[in-house]
């Protein structure tokens, strides 16, 4: 007997889910079938878990500020690590508990198995056959482990593994320094281990503009050691292992990799499906609609590799099903992009990045963290911001950022960004003192002056008979 349902969804993640959700705004016709452990790799391995740790080393780390500023009895605090990781395993399991209590409540409407395509509409699933008008692919990533390296056993982790550490060694090995491994690489530093990073190119966090980069290297560096640009060996010694560069080799308790994740899609029998696939096995697919060749299946979130973040595999999510189930319908507006890194000073980007401006017809608005007044008085003034902005109409384009609360300046960024401000609509706009805030605006003025462009007025709006502030 075959199954027979509107809409299948695979993967219980953060777009899955978020595609159920979207989907049951238009019928209850809807299956997800998940394989592997529930709770999405946000909440289990990823964003909140390792932000729960984040957040225990930078404020730890804060007792080296608070010792030159008067605080007495600093020296004197310690770390547990084991008491530091039960604590952030606790944390993972209260963030996991609402969407694992989402498919509980589908009842058998949600099941467990791994699903093979044997057409473009019907699916198997452990003997089970399923007939969906539409099939939403959202089954994830898993961490990059080359082969080589297993062969030291449990002193080899990955971004998945890390938070079950009970009680991790002191001396540690991060080899690869995008967001995942500089954030992971930072807090352990800030805990009191002994840390090597390793980065197989000259950019780490995700950053693309040089000056941006520098910036954060140096912060970090202050803390750990960094080698970038470099291929590593890794290789079991005694009861840890050793890292070789090429240039030197580094001892270590355990080693945390962080190259990279691929996508789950071994055994969904894409083969089947009649449309060509790339050296990876993925299927193309359209980036808007996010729909495979003229098939009702759509790929999301992690696994189709466009934009690896929660809020956009959300989105993906939501585009997927809206278009399963409309598919004539207009395409989707996709947000401005916005990536945050949660170090200390925190990075990321927002809008276009240094890599994706043309190579013309361009400024750089900046400014220098180390000199900001309120990034003085709290002792973290350290990093740099630039914003791109558009030439010809002053329109700001993008930024990259190095800054104390970067994921504050680049979340006002973006809005700004997605709404097509100019530099001068941007300063009409209010900056309180003394804040950090107040950096962007430096680095606004800034890009006025690379503009060549004098201001027709103050720095403020002209008054509107709609509203007028000074008369409440």
């Amino acid at each position: 007997m075959t199954r027979r349902v509107r809409i299948a969804i695979l993967g219980a993640g953060t777009a899955g889910l978020t595609a159920l959700k979207e989907a049951q705004r238009y019928t209850d016709d809807v299956l997800l079938i998940n394989h592997g452990p529930y709770g999405t790799t946000c909440a289990r391995v990823g964003c909140m878990p390792s932000k729960a740790l984040i957040e225990v080393a930078h404020t730890y780390a804060r007792k080296d500020w608070l010792g030159t500023a008067g605080i007495d009895g600093t020296k004197g605090l310690k770390p547990d690590l084991q008491v530091v990781m039960a604590h952030v395993r606790t944390l993972r399991d209260r963030f996991t508990a609402g969407s694992i209590q989402i498919a509980q409540d589908l009842g058998d409407r949600s099941i467990r198995g791994k699903a093979r395509f044997i057409d473009a509409n019907t699916l198997e699933v452990d003997g089970e056959t399923i007939h969906a008008d539409a099939v939403i692919i959202a089954t994830g990533t898993r961490p990059i482990v080359p082969e080589a390296w297993r062969a030291i056993g449990d002193r080899l982790v990955t971004s998945d593994e890390v938070f079950e550490l009970v009680s991790p060694g002191q001396r540690l090995g991060v080899v690869g320094l995008g967001p995942i491994g500089v954030e992971l690489a930072q807090a352990f530093a800030q805990l009191g281990c002994e840390v090597n990073g390793f980065s197989k190119g000259s950019q780490i966090a995700g950053l693309k503009d040089p000056e941006v980069n520098a910036s954060l290297l140096a912060a970090l560096g202050q803390q750990m050691s960094i080698s970038t640009d470099v291929e590593v060996s890794v290789r079991a010694d005694g009861d840890g292992a050793v890292i070789d560069d090429g240039k030197r080799s580094v001892a270590v308790d355990w080693v945390l990799a962080a190259i990279g994740r691929q996508p789950n899609i071994e055994g969904l029998g894409l083969d089947t499906l009649g449309v060509e696939l790339d050296e990876r096995g993925m299927p193309a697919f359209n980036p808007k609609t996010l729909q495979v060749g003229d098939l009702p299946i759509y790929i999301a979130g992690d696994v189709n590799g466009q934009r690896p973040l929660l809020h956009e595999a959300a989105d993906e999510g939501r585009i997927a099903a809206y278009h399963a189930l409309h598919p004539e319908a207009d395409c989707l507006m996709r947000r401005a992009p916005l990536g945050i890194v949660f170090t200390e000073p925190g990075a990321g980007q927002a809008g276009l990045s240094y890599s994706d401006l043309r190579e013309s017809g361009v400024v750089v608005g900046k400014i220098d963290y180390s000199r900001q007044g309120r990034a003085v008085m709290a002792g973290r003034n350290a990093g740099v911001l630039h914003i791109y902005v558009d030439a010809g109409n002053a329109r700001i384009l993008g930024a990259e950022a190095v800054a104390p609360d970067a994921e504050h300046l680049l979340h006002l960024l973006a809005w700004a960004i997605q709404q097509e401000m100019t530099v001068d609509t941007m300063l009409h706009l209010p900056f309180y003192h003394p804040t950090v805030e107040e950096g962007l605006r430096t680095a606004l003025q800034s890009a006025r002056r690379a503009l060549s462009k004098r201001r027709e007025q103050p720095d403020l709006p002209l008054c509107r008979p709609a509203i007028d502030w000074a008369l409440g």
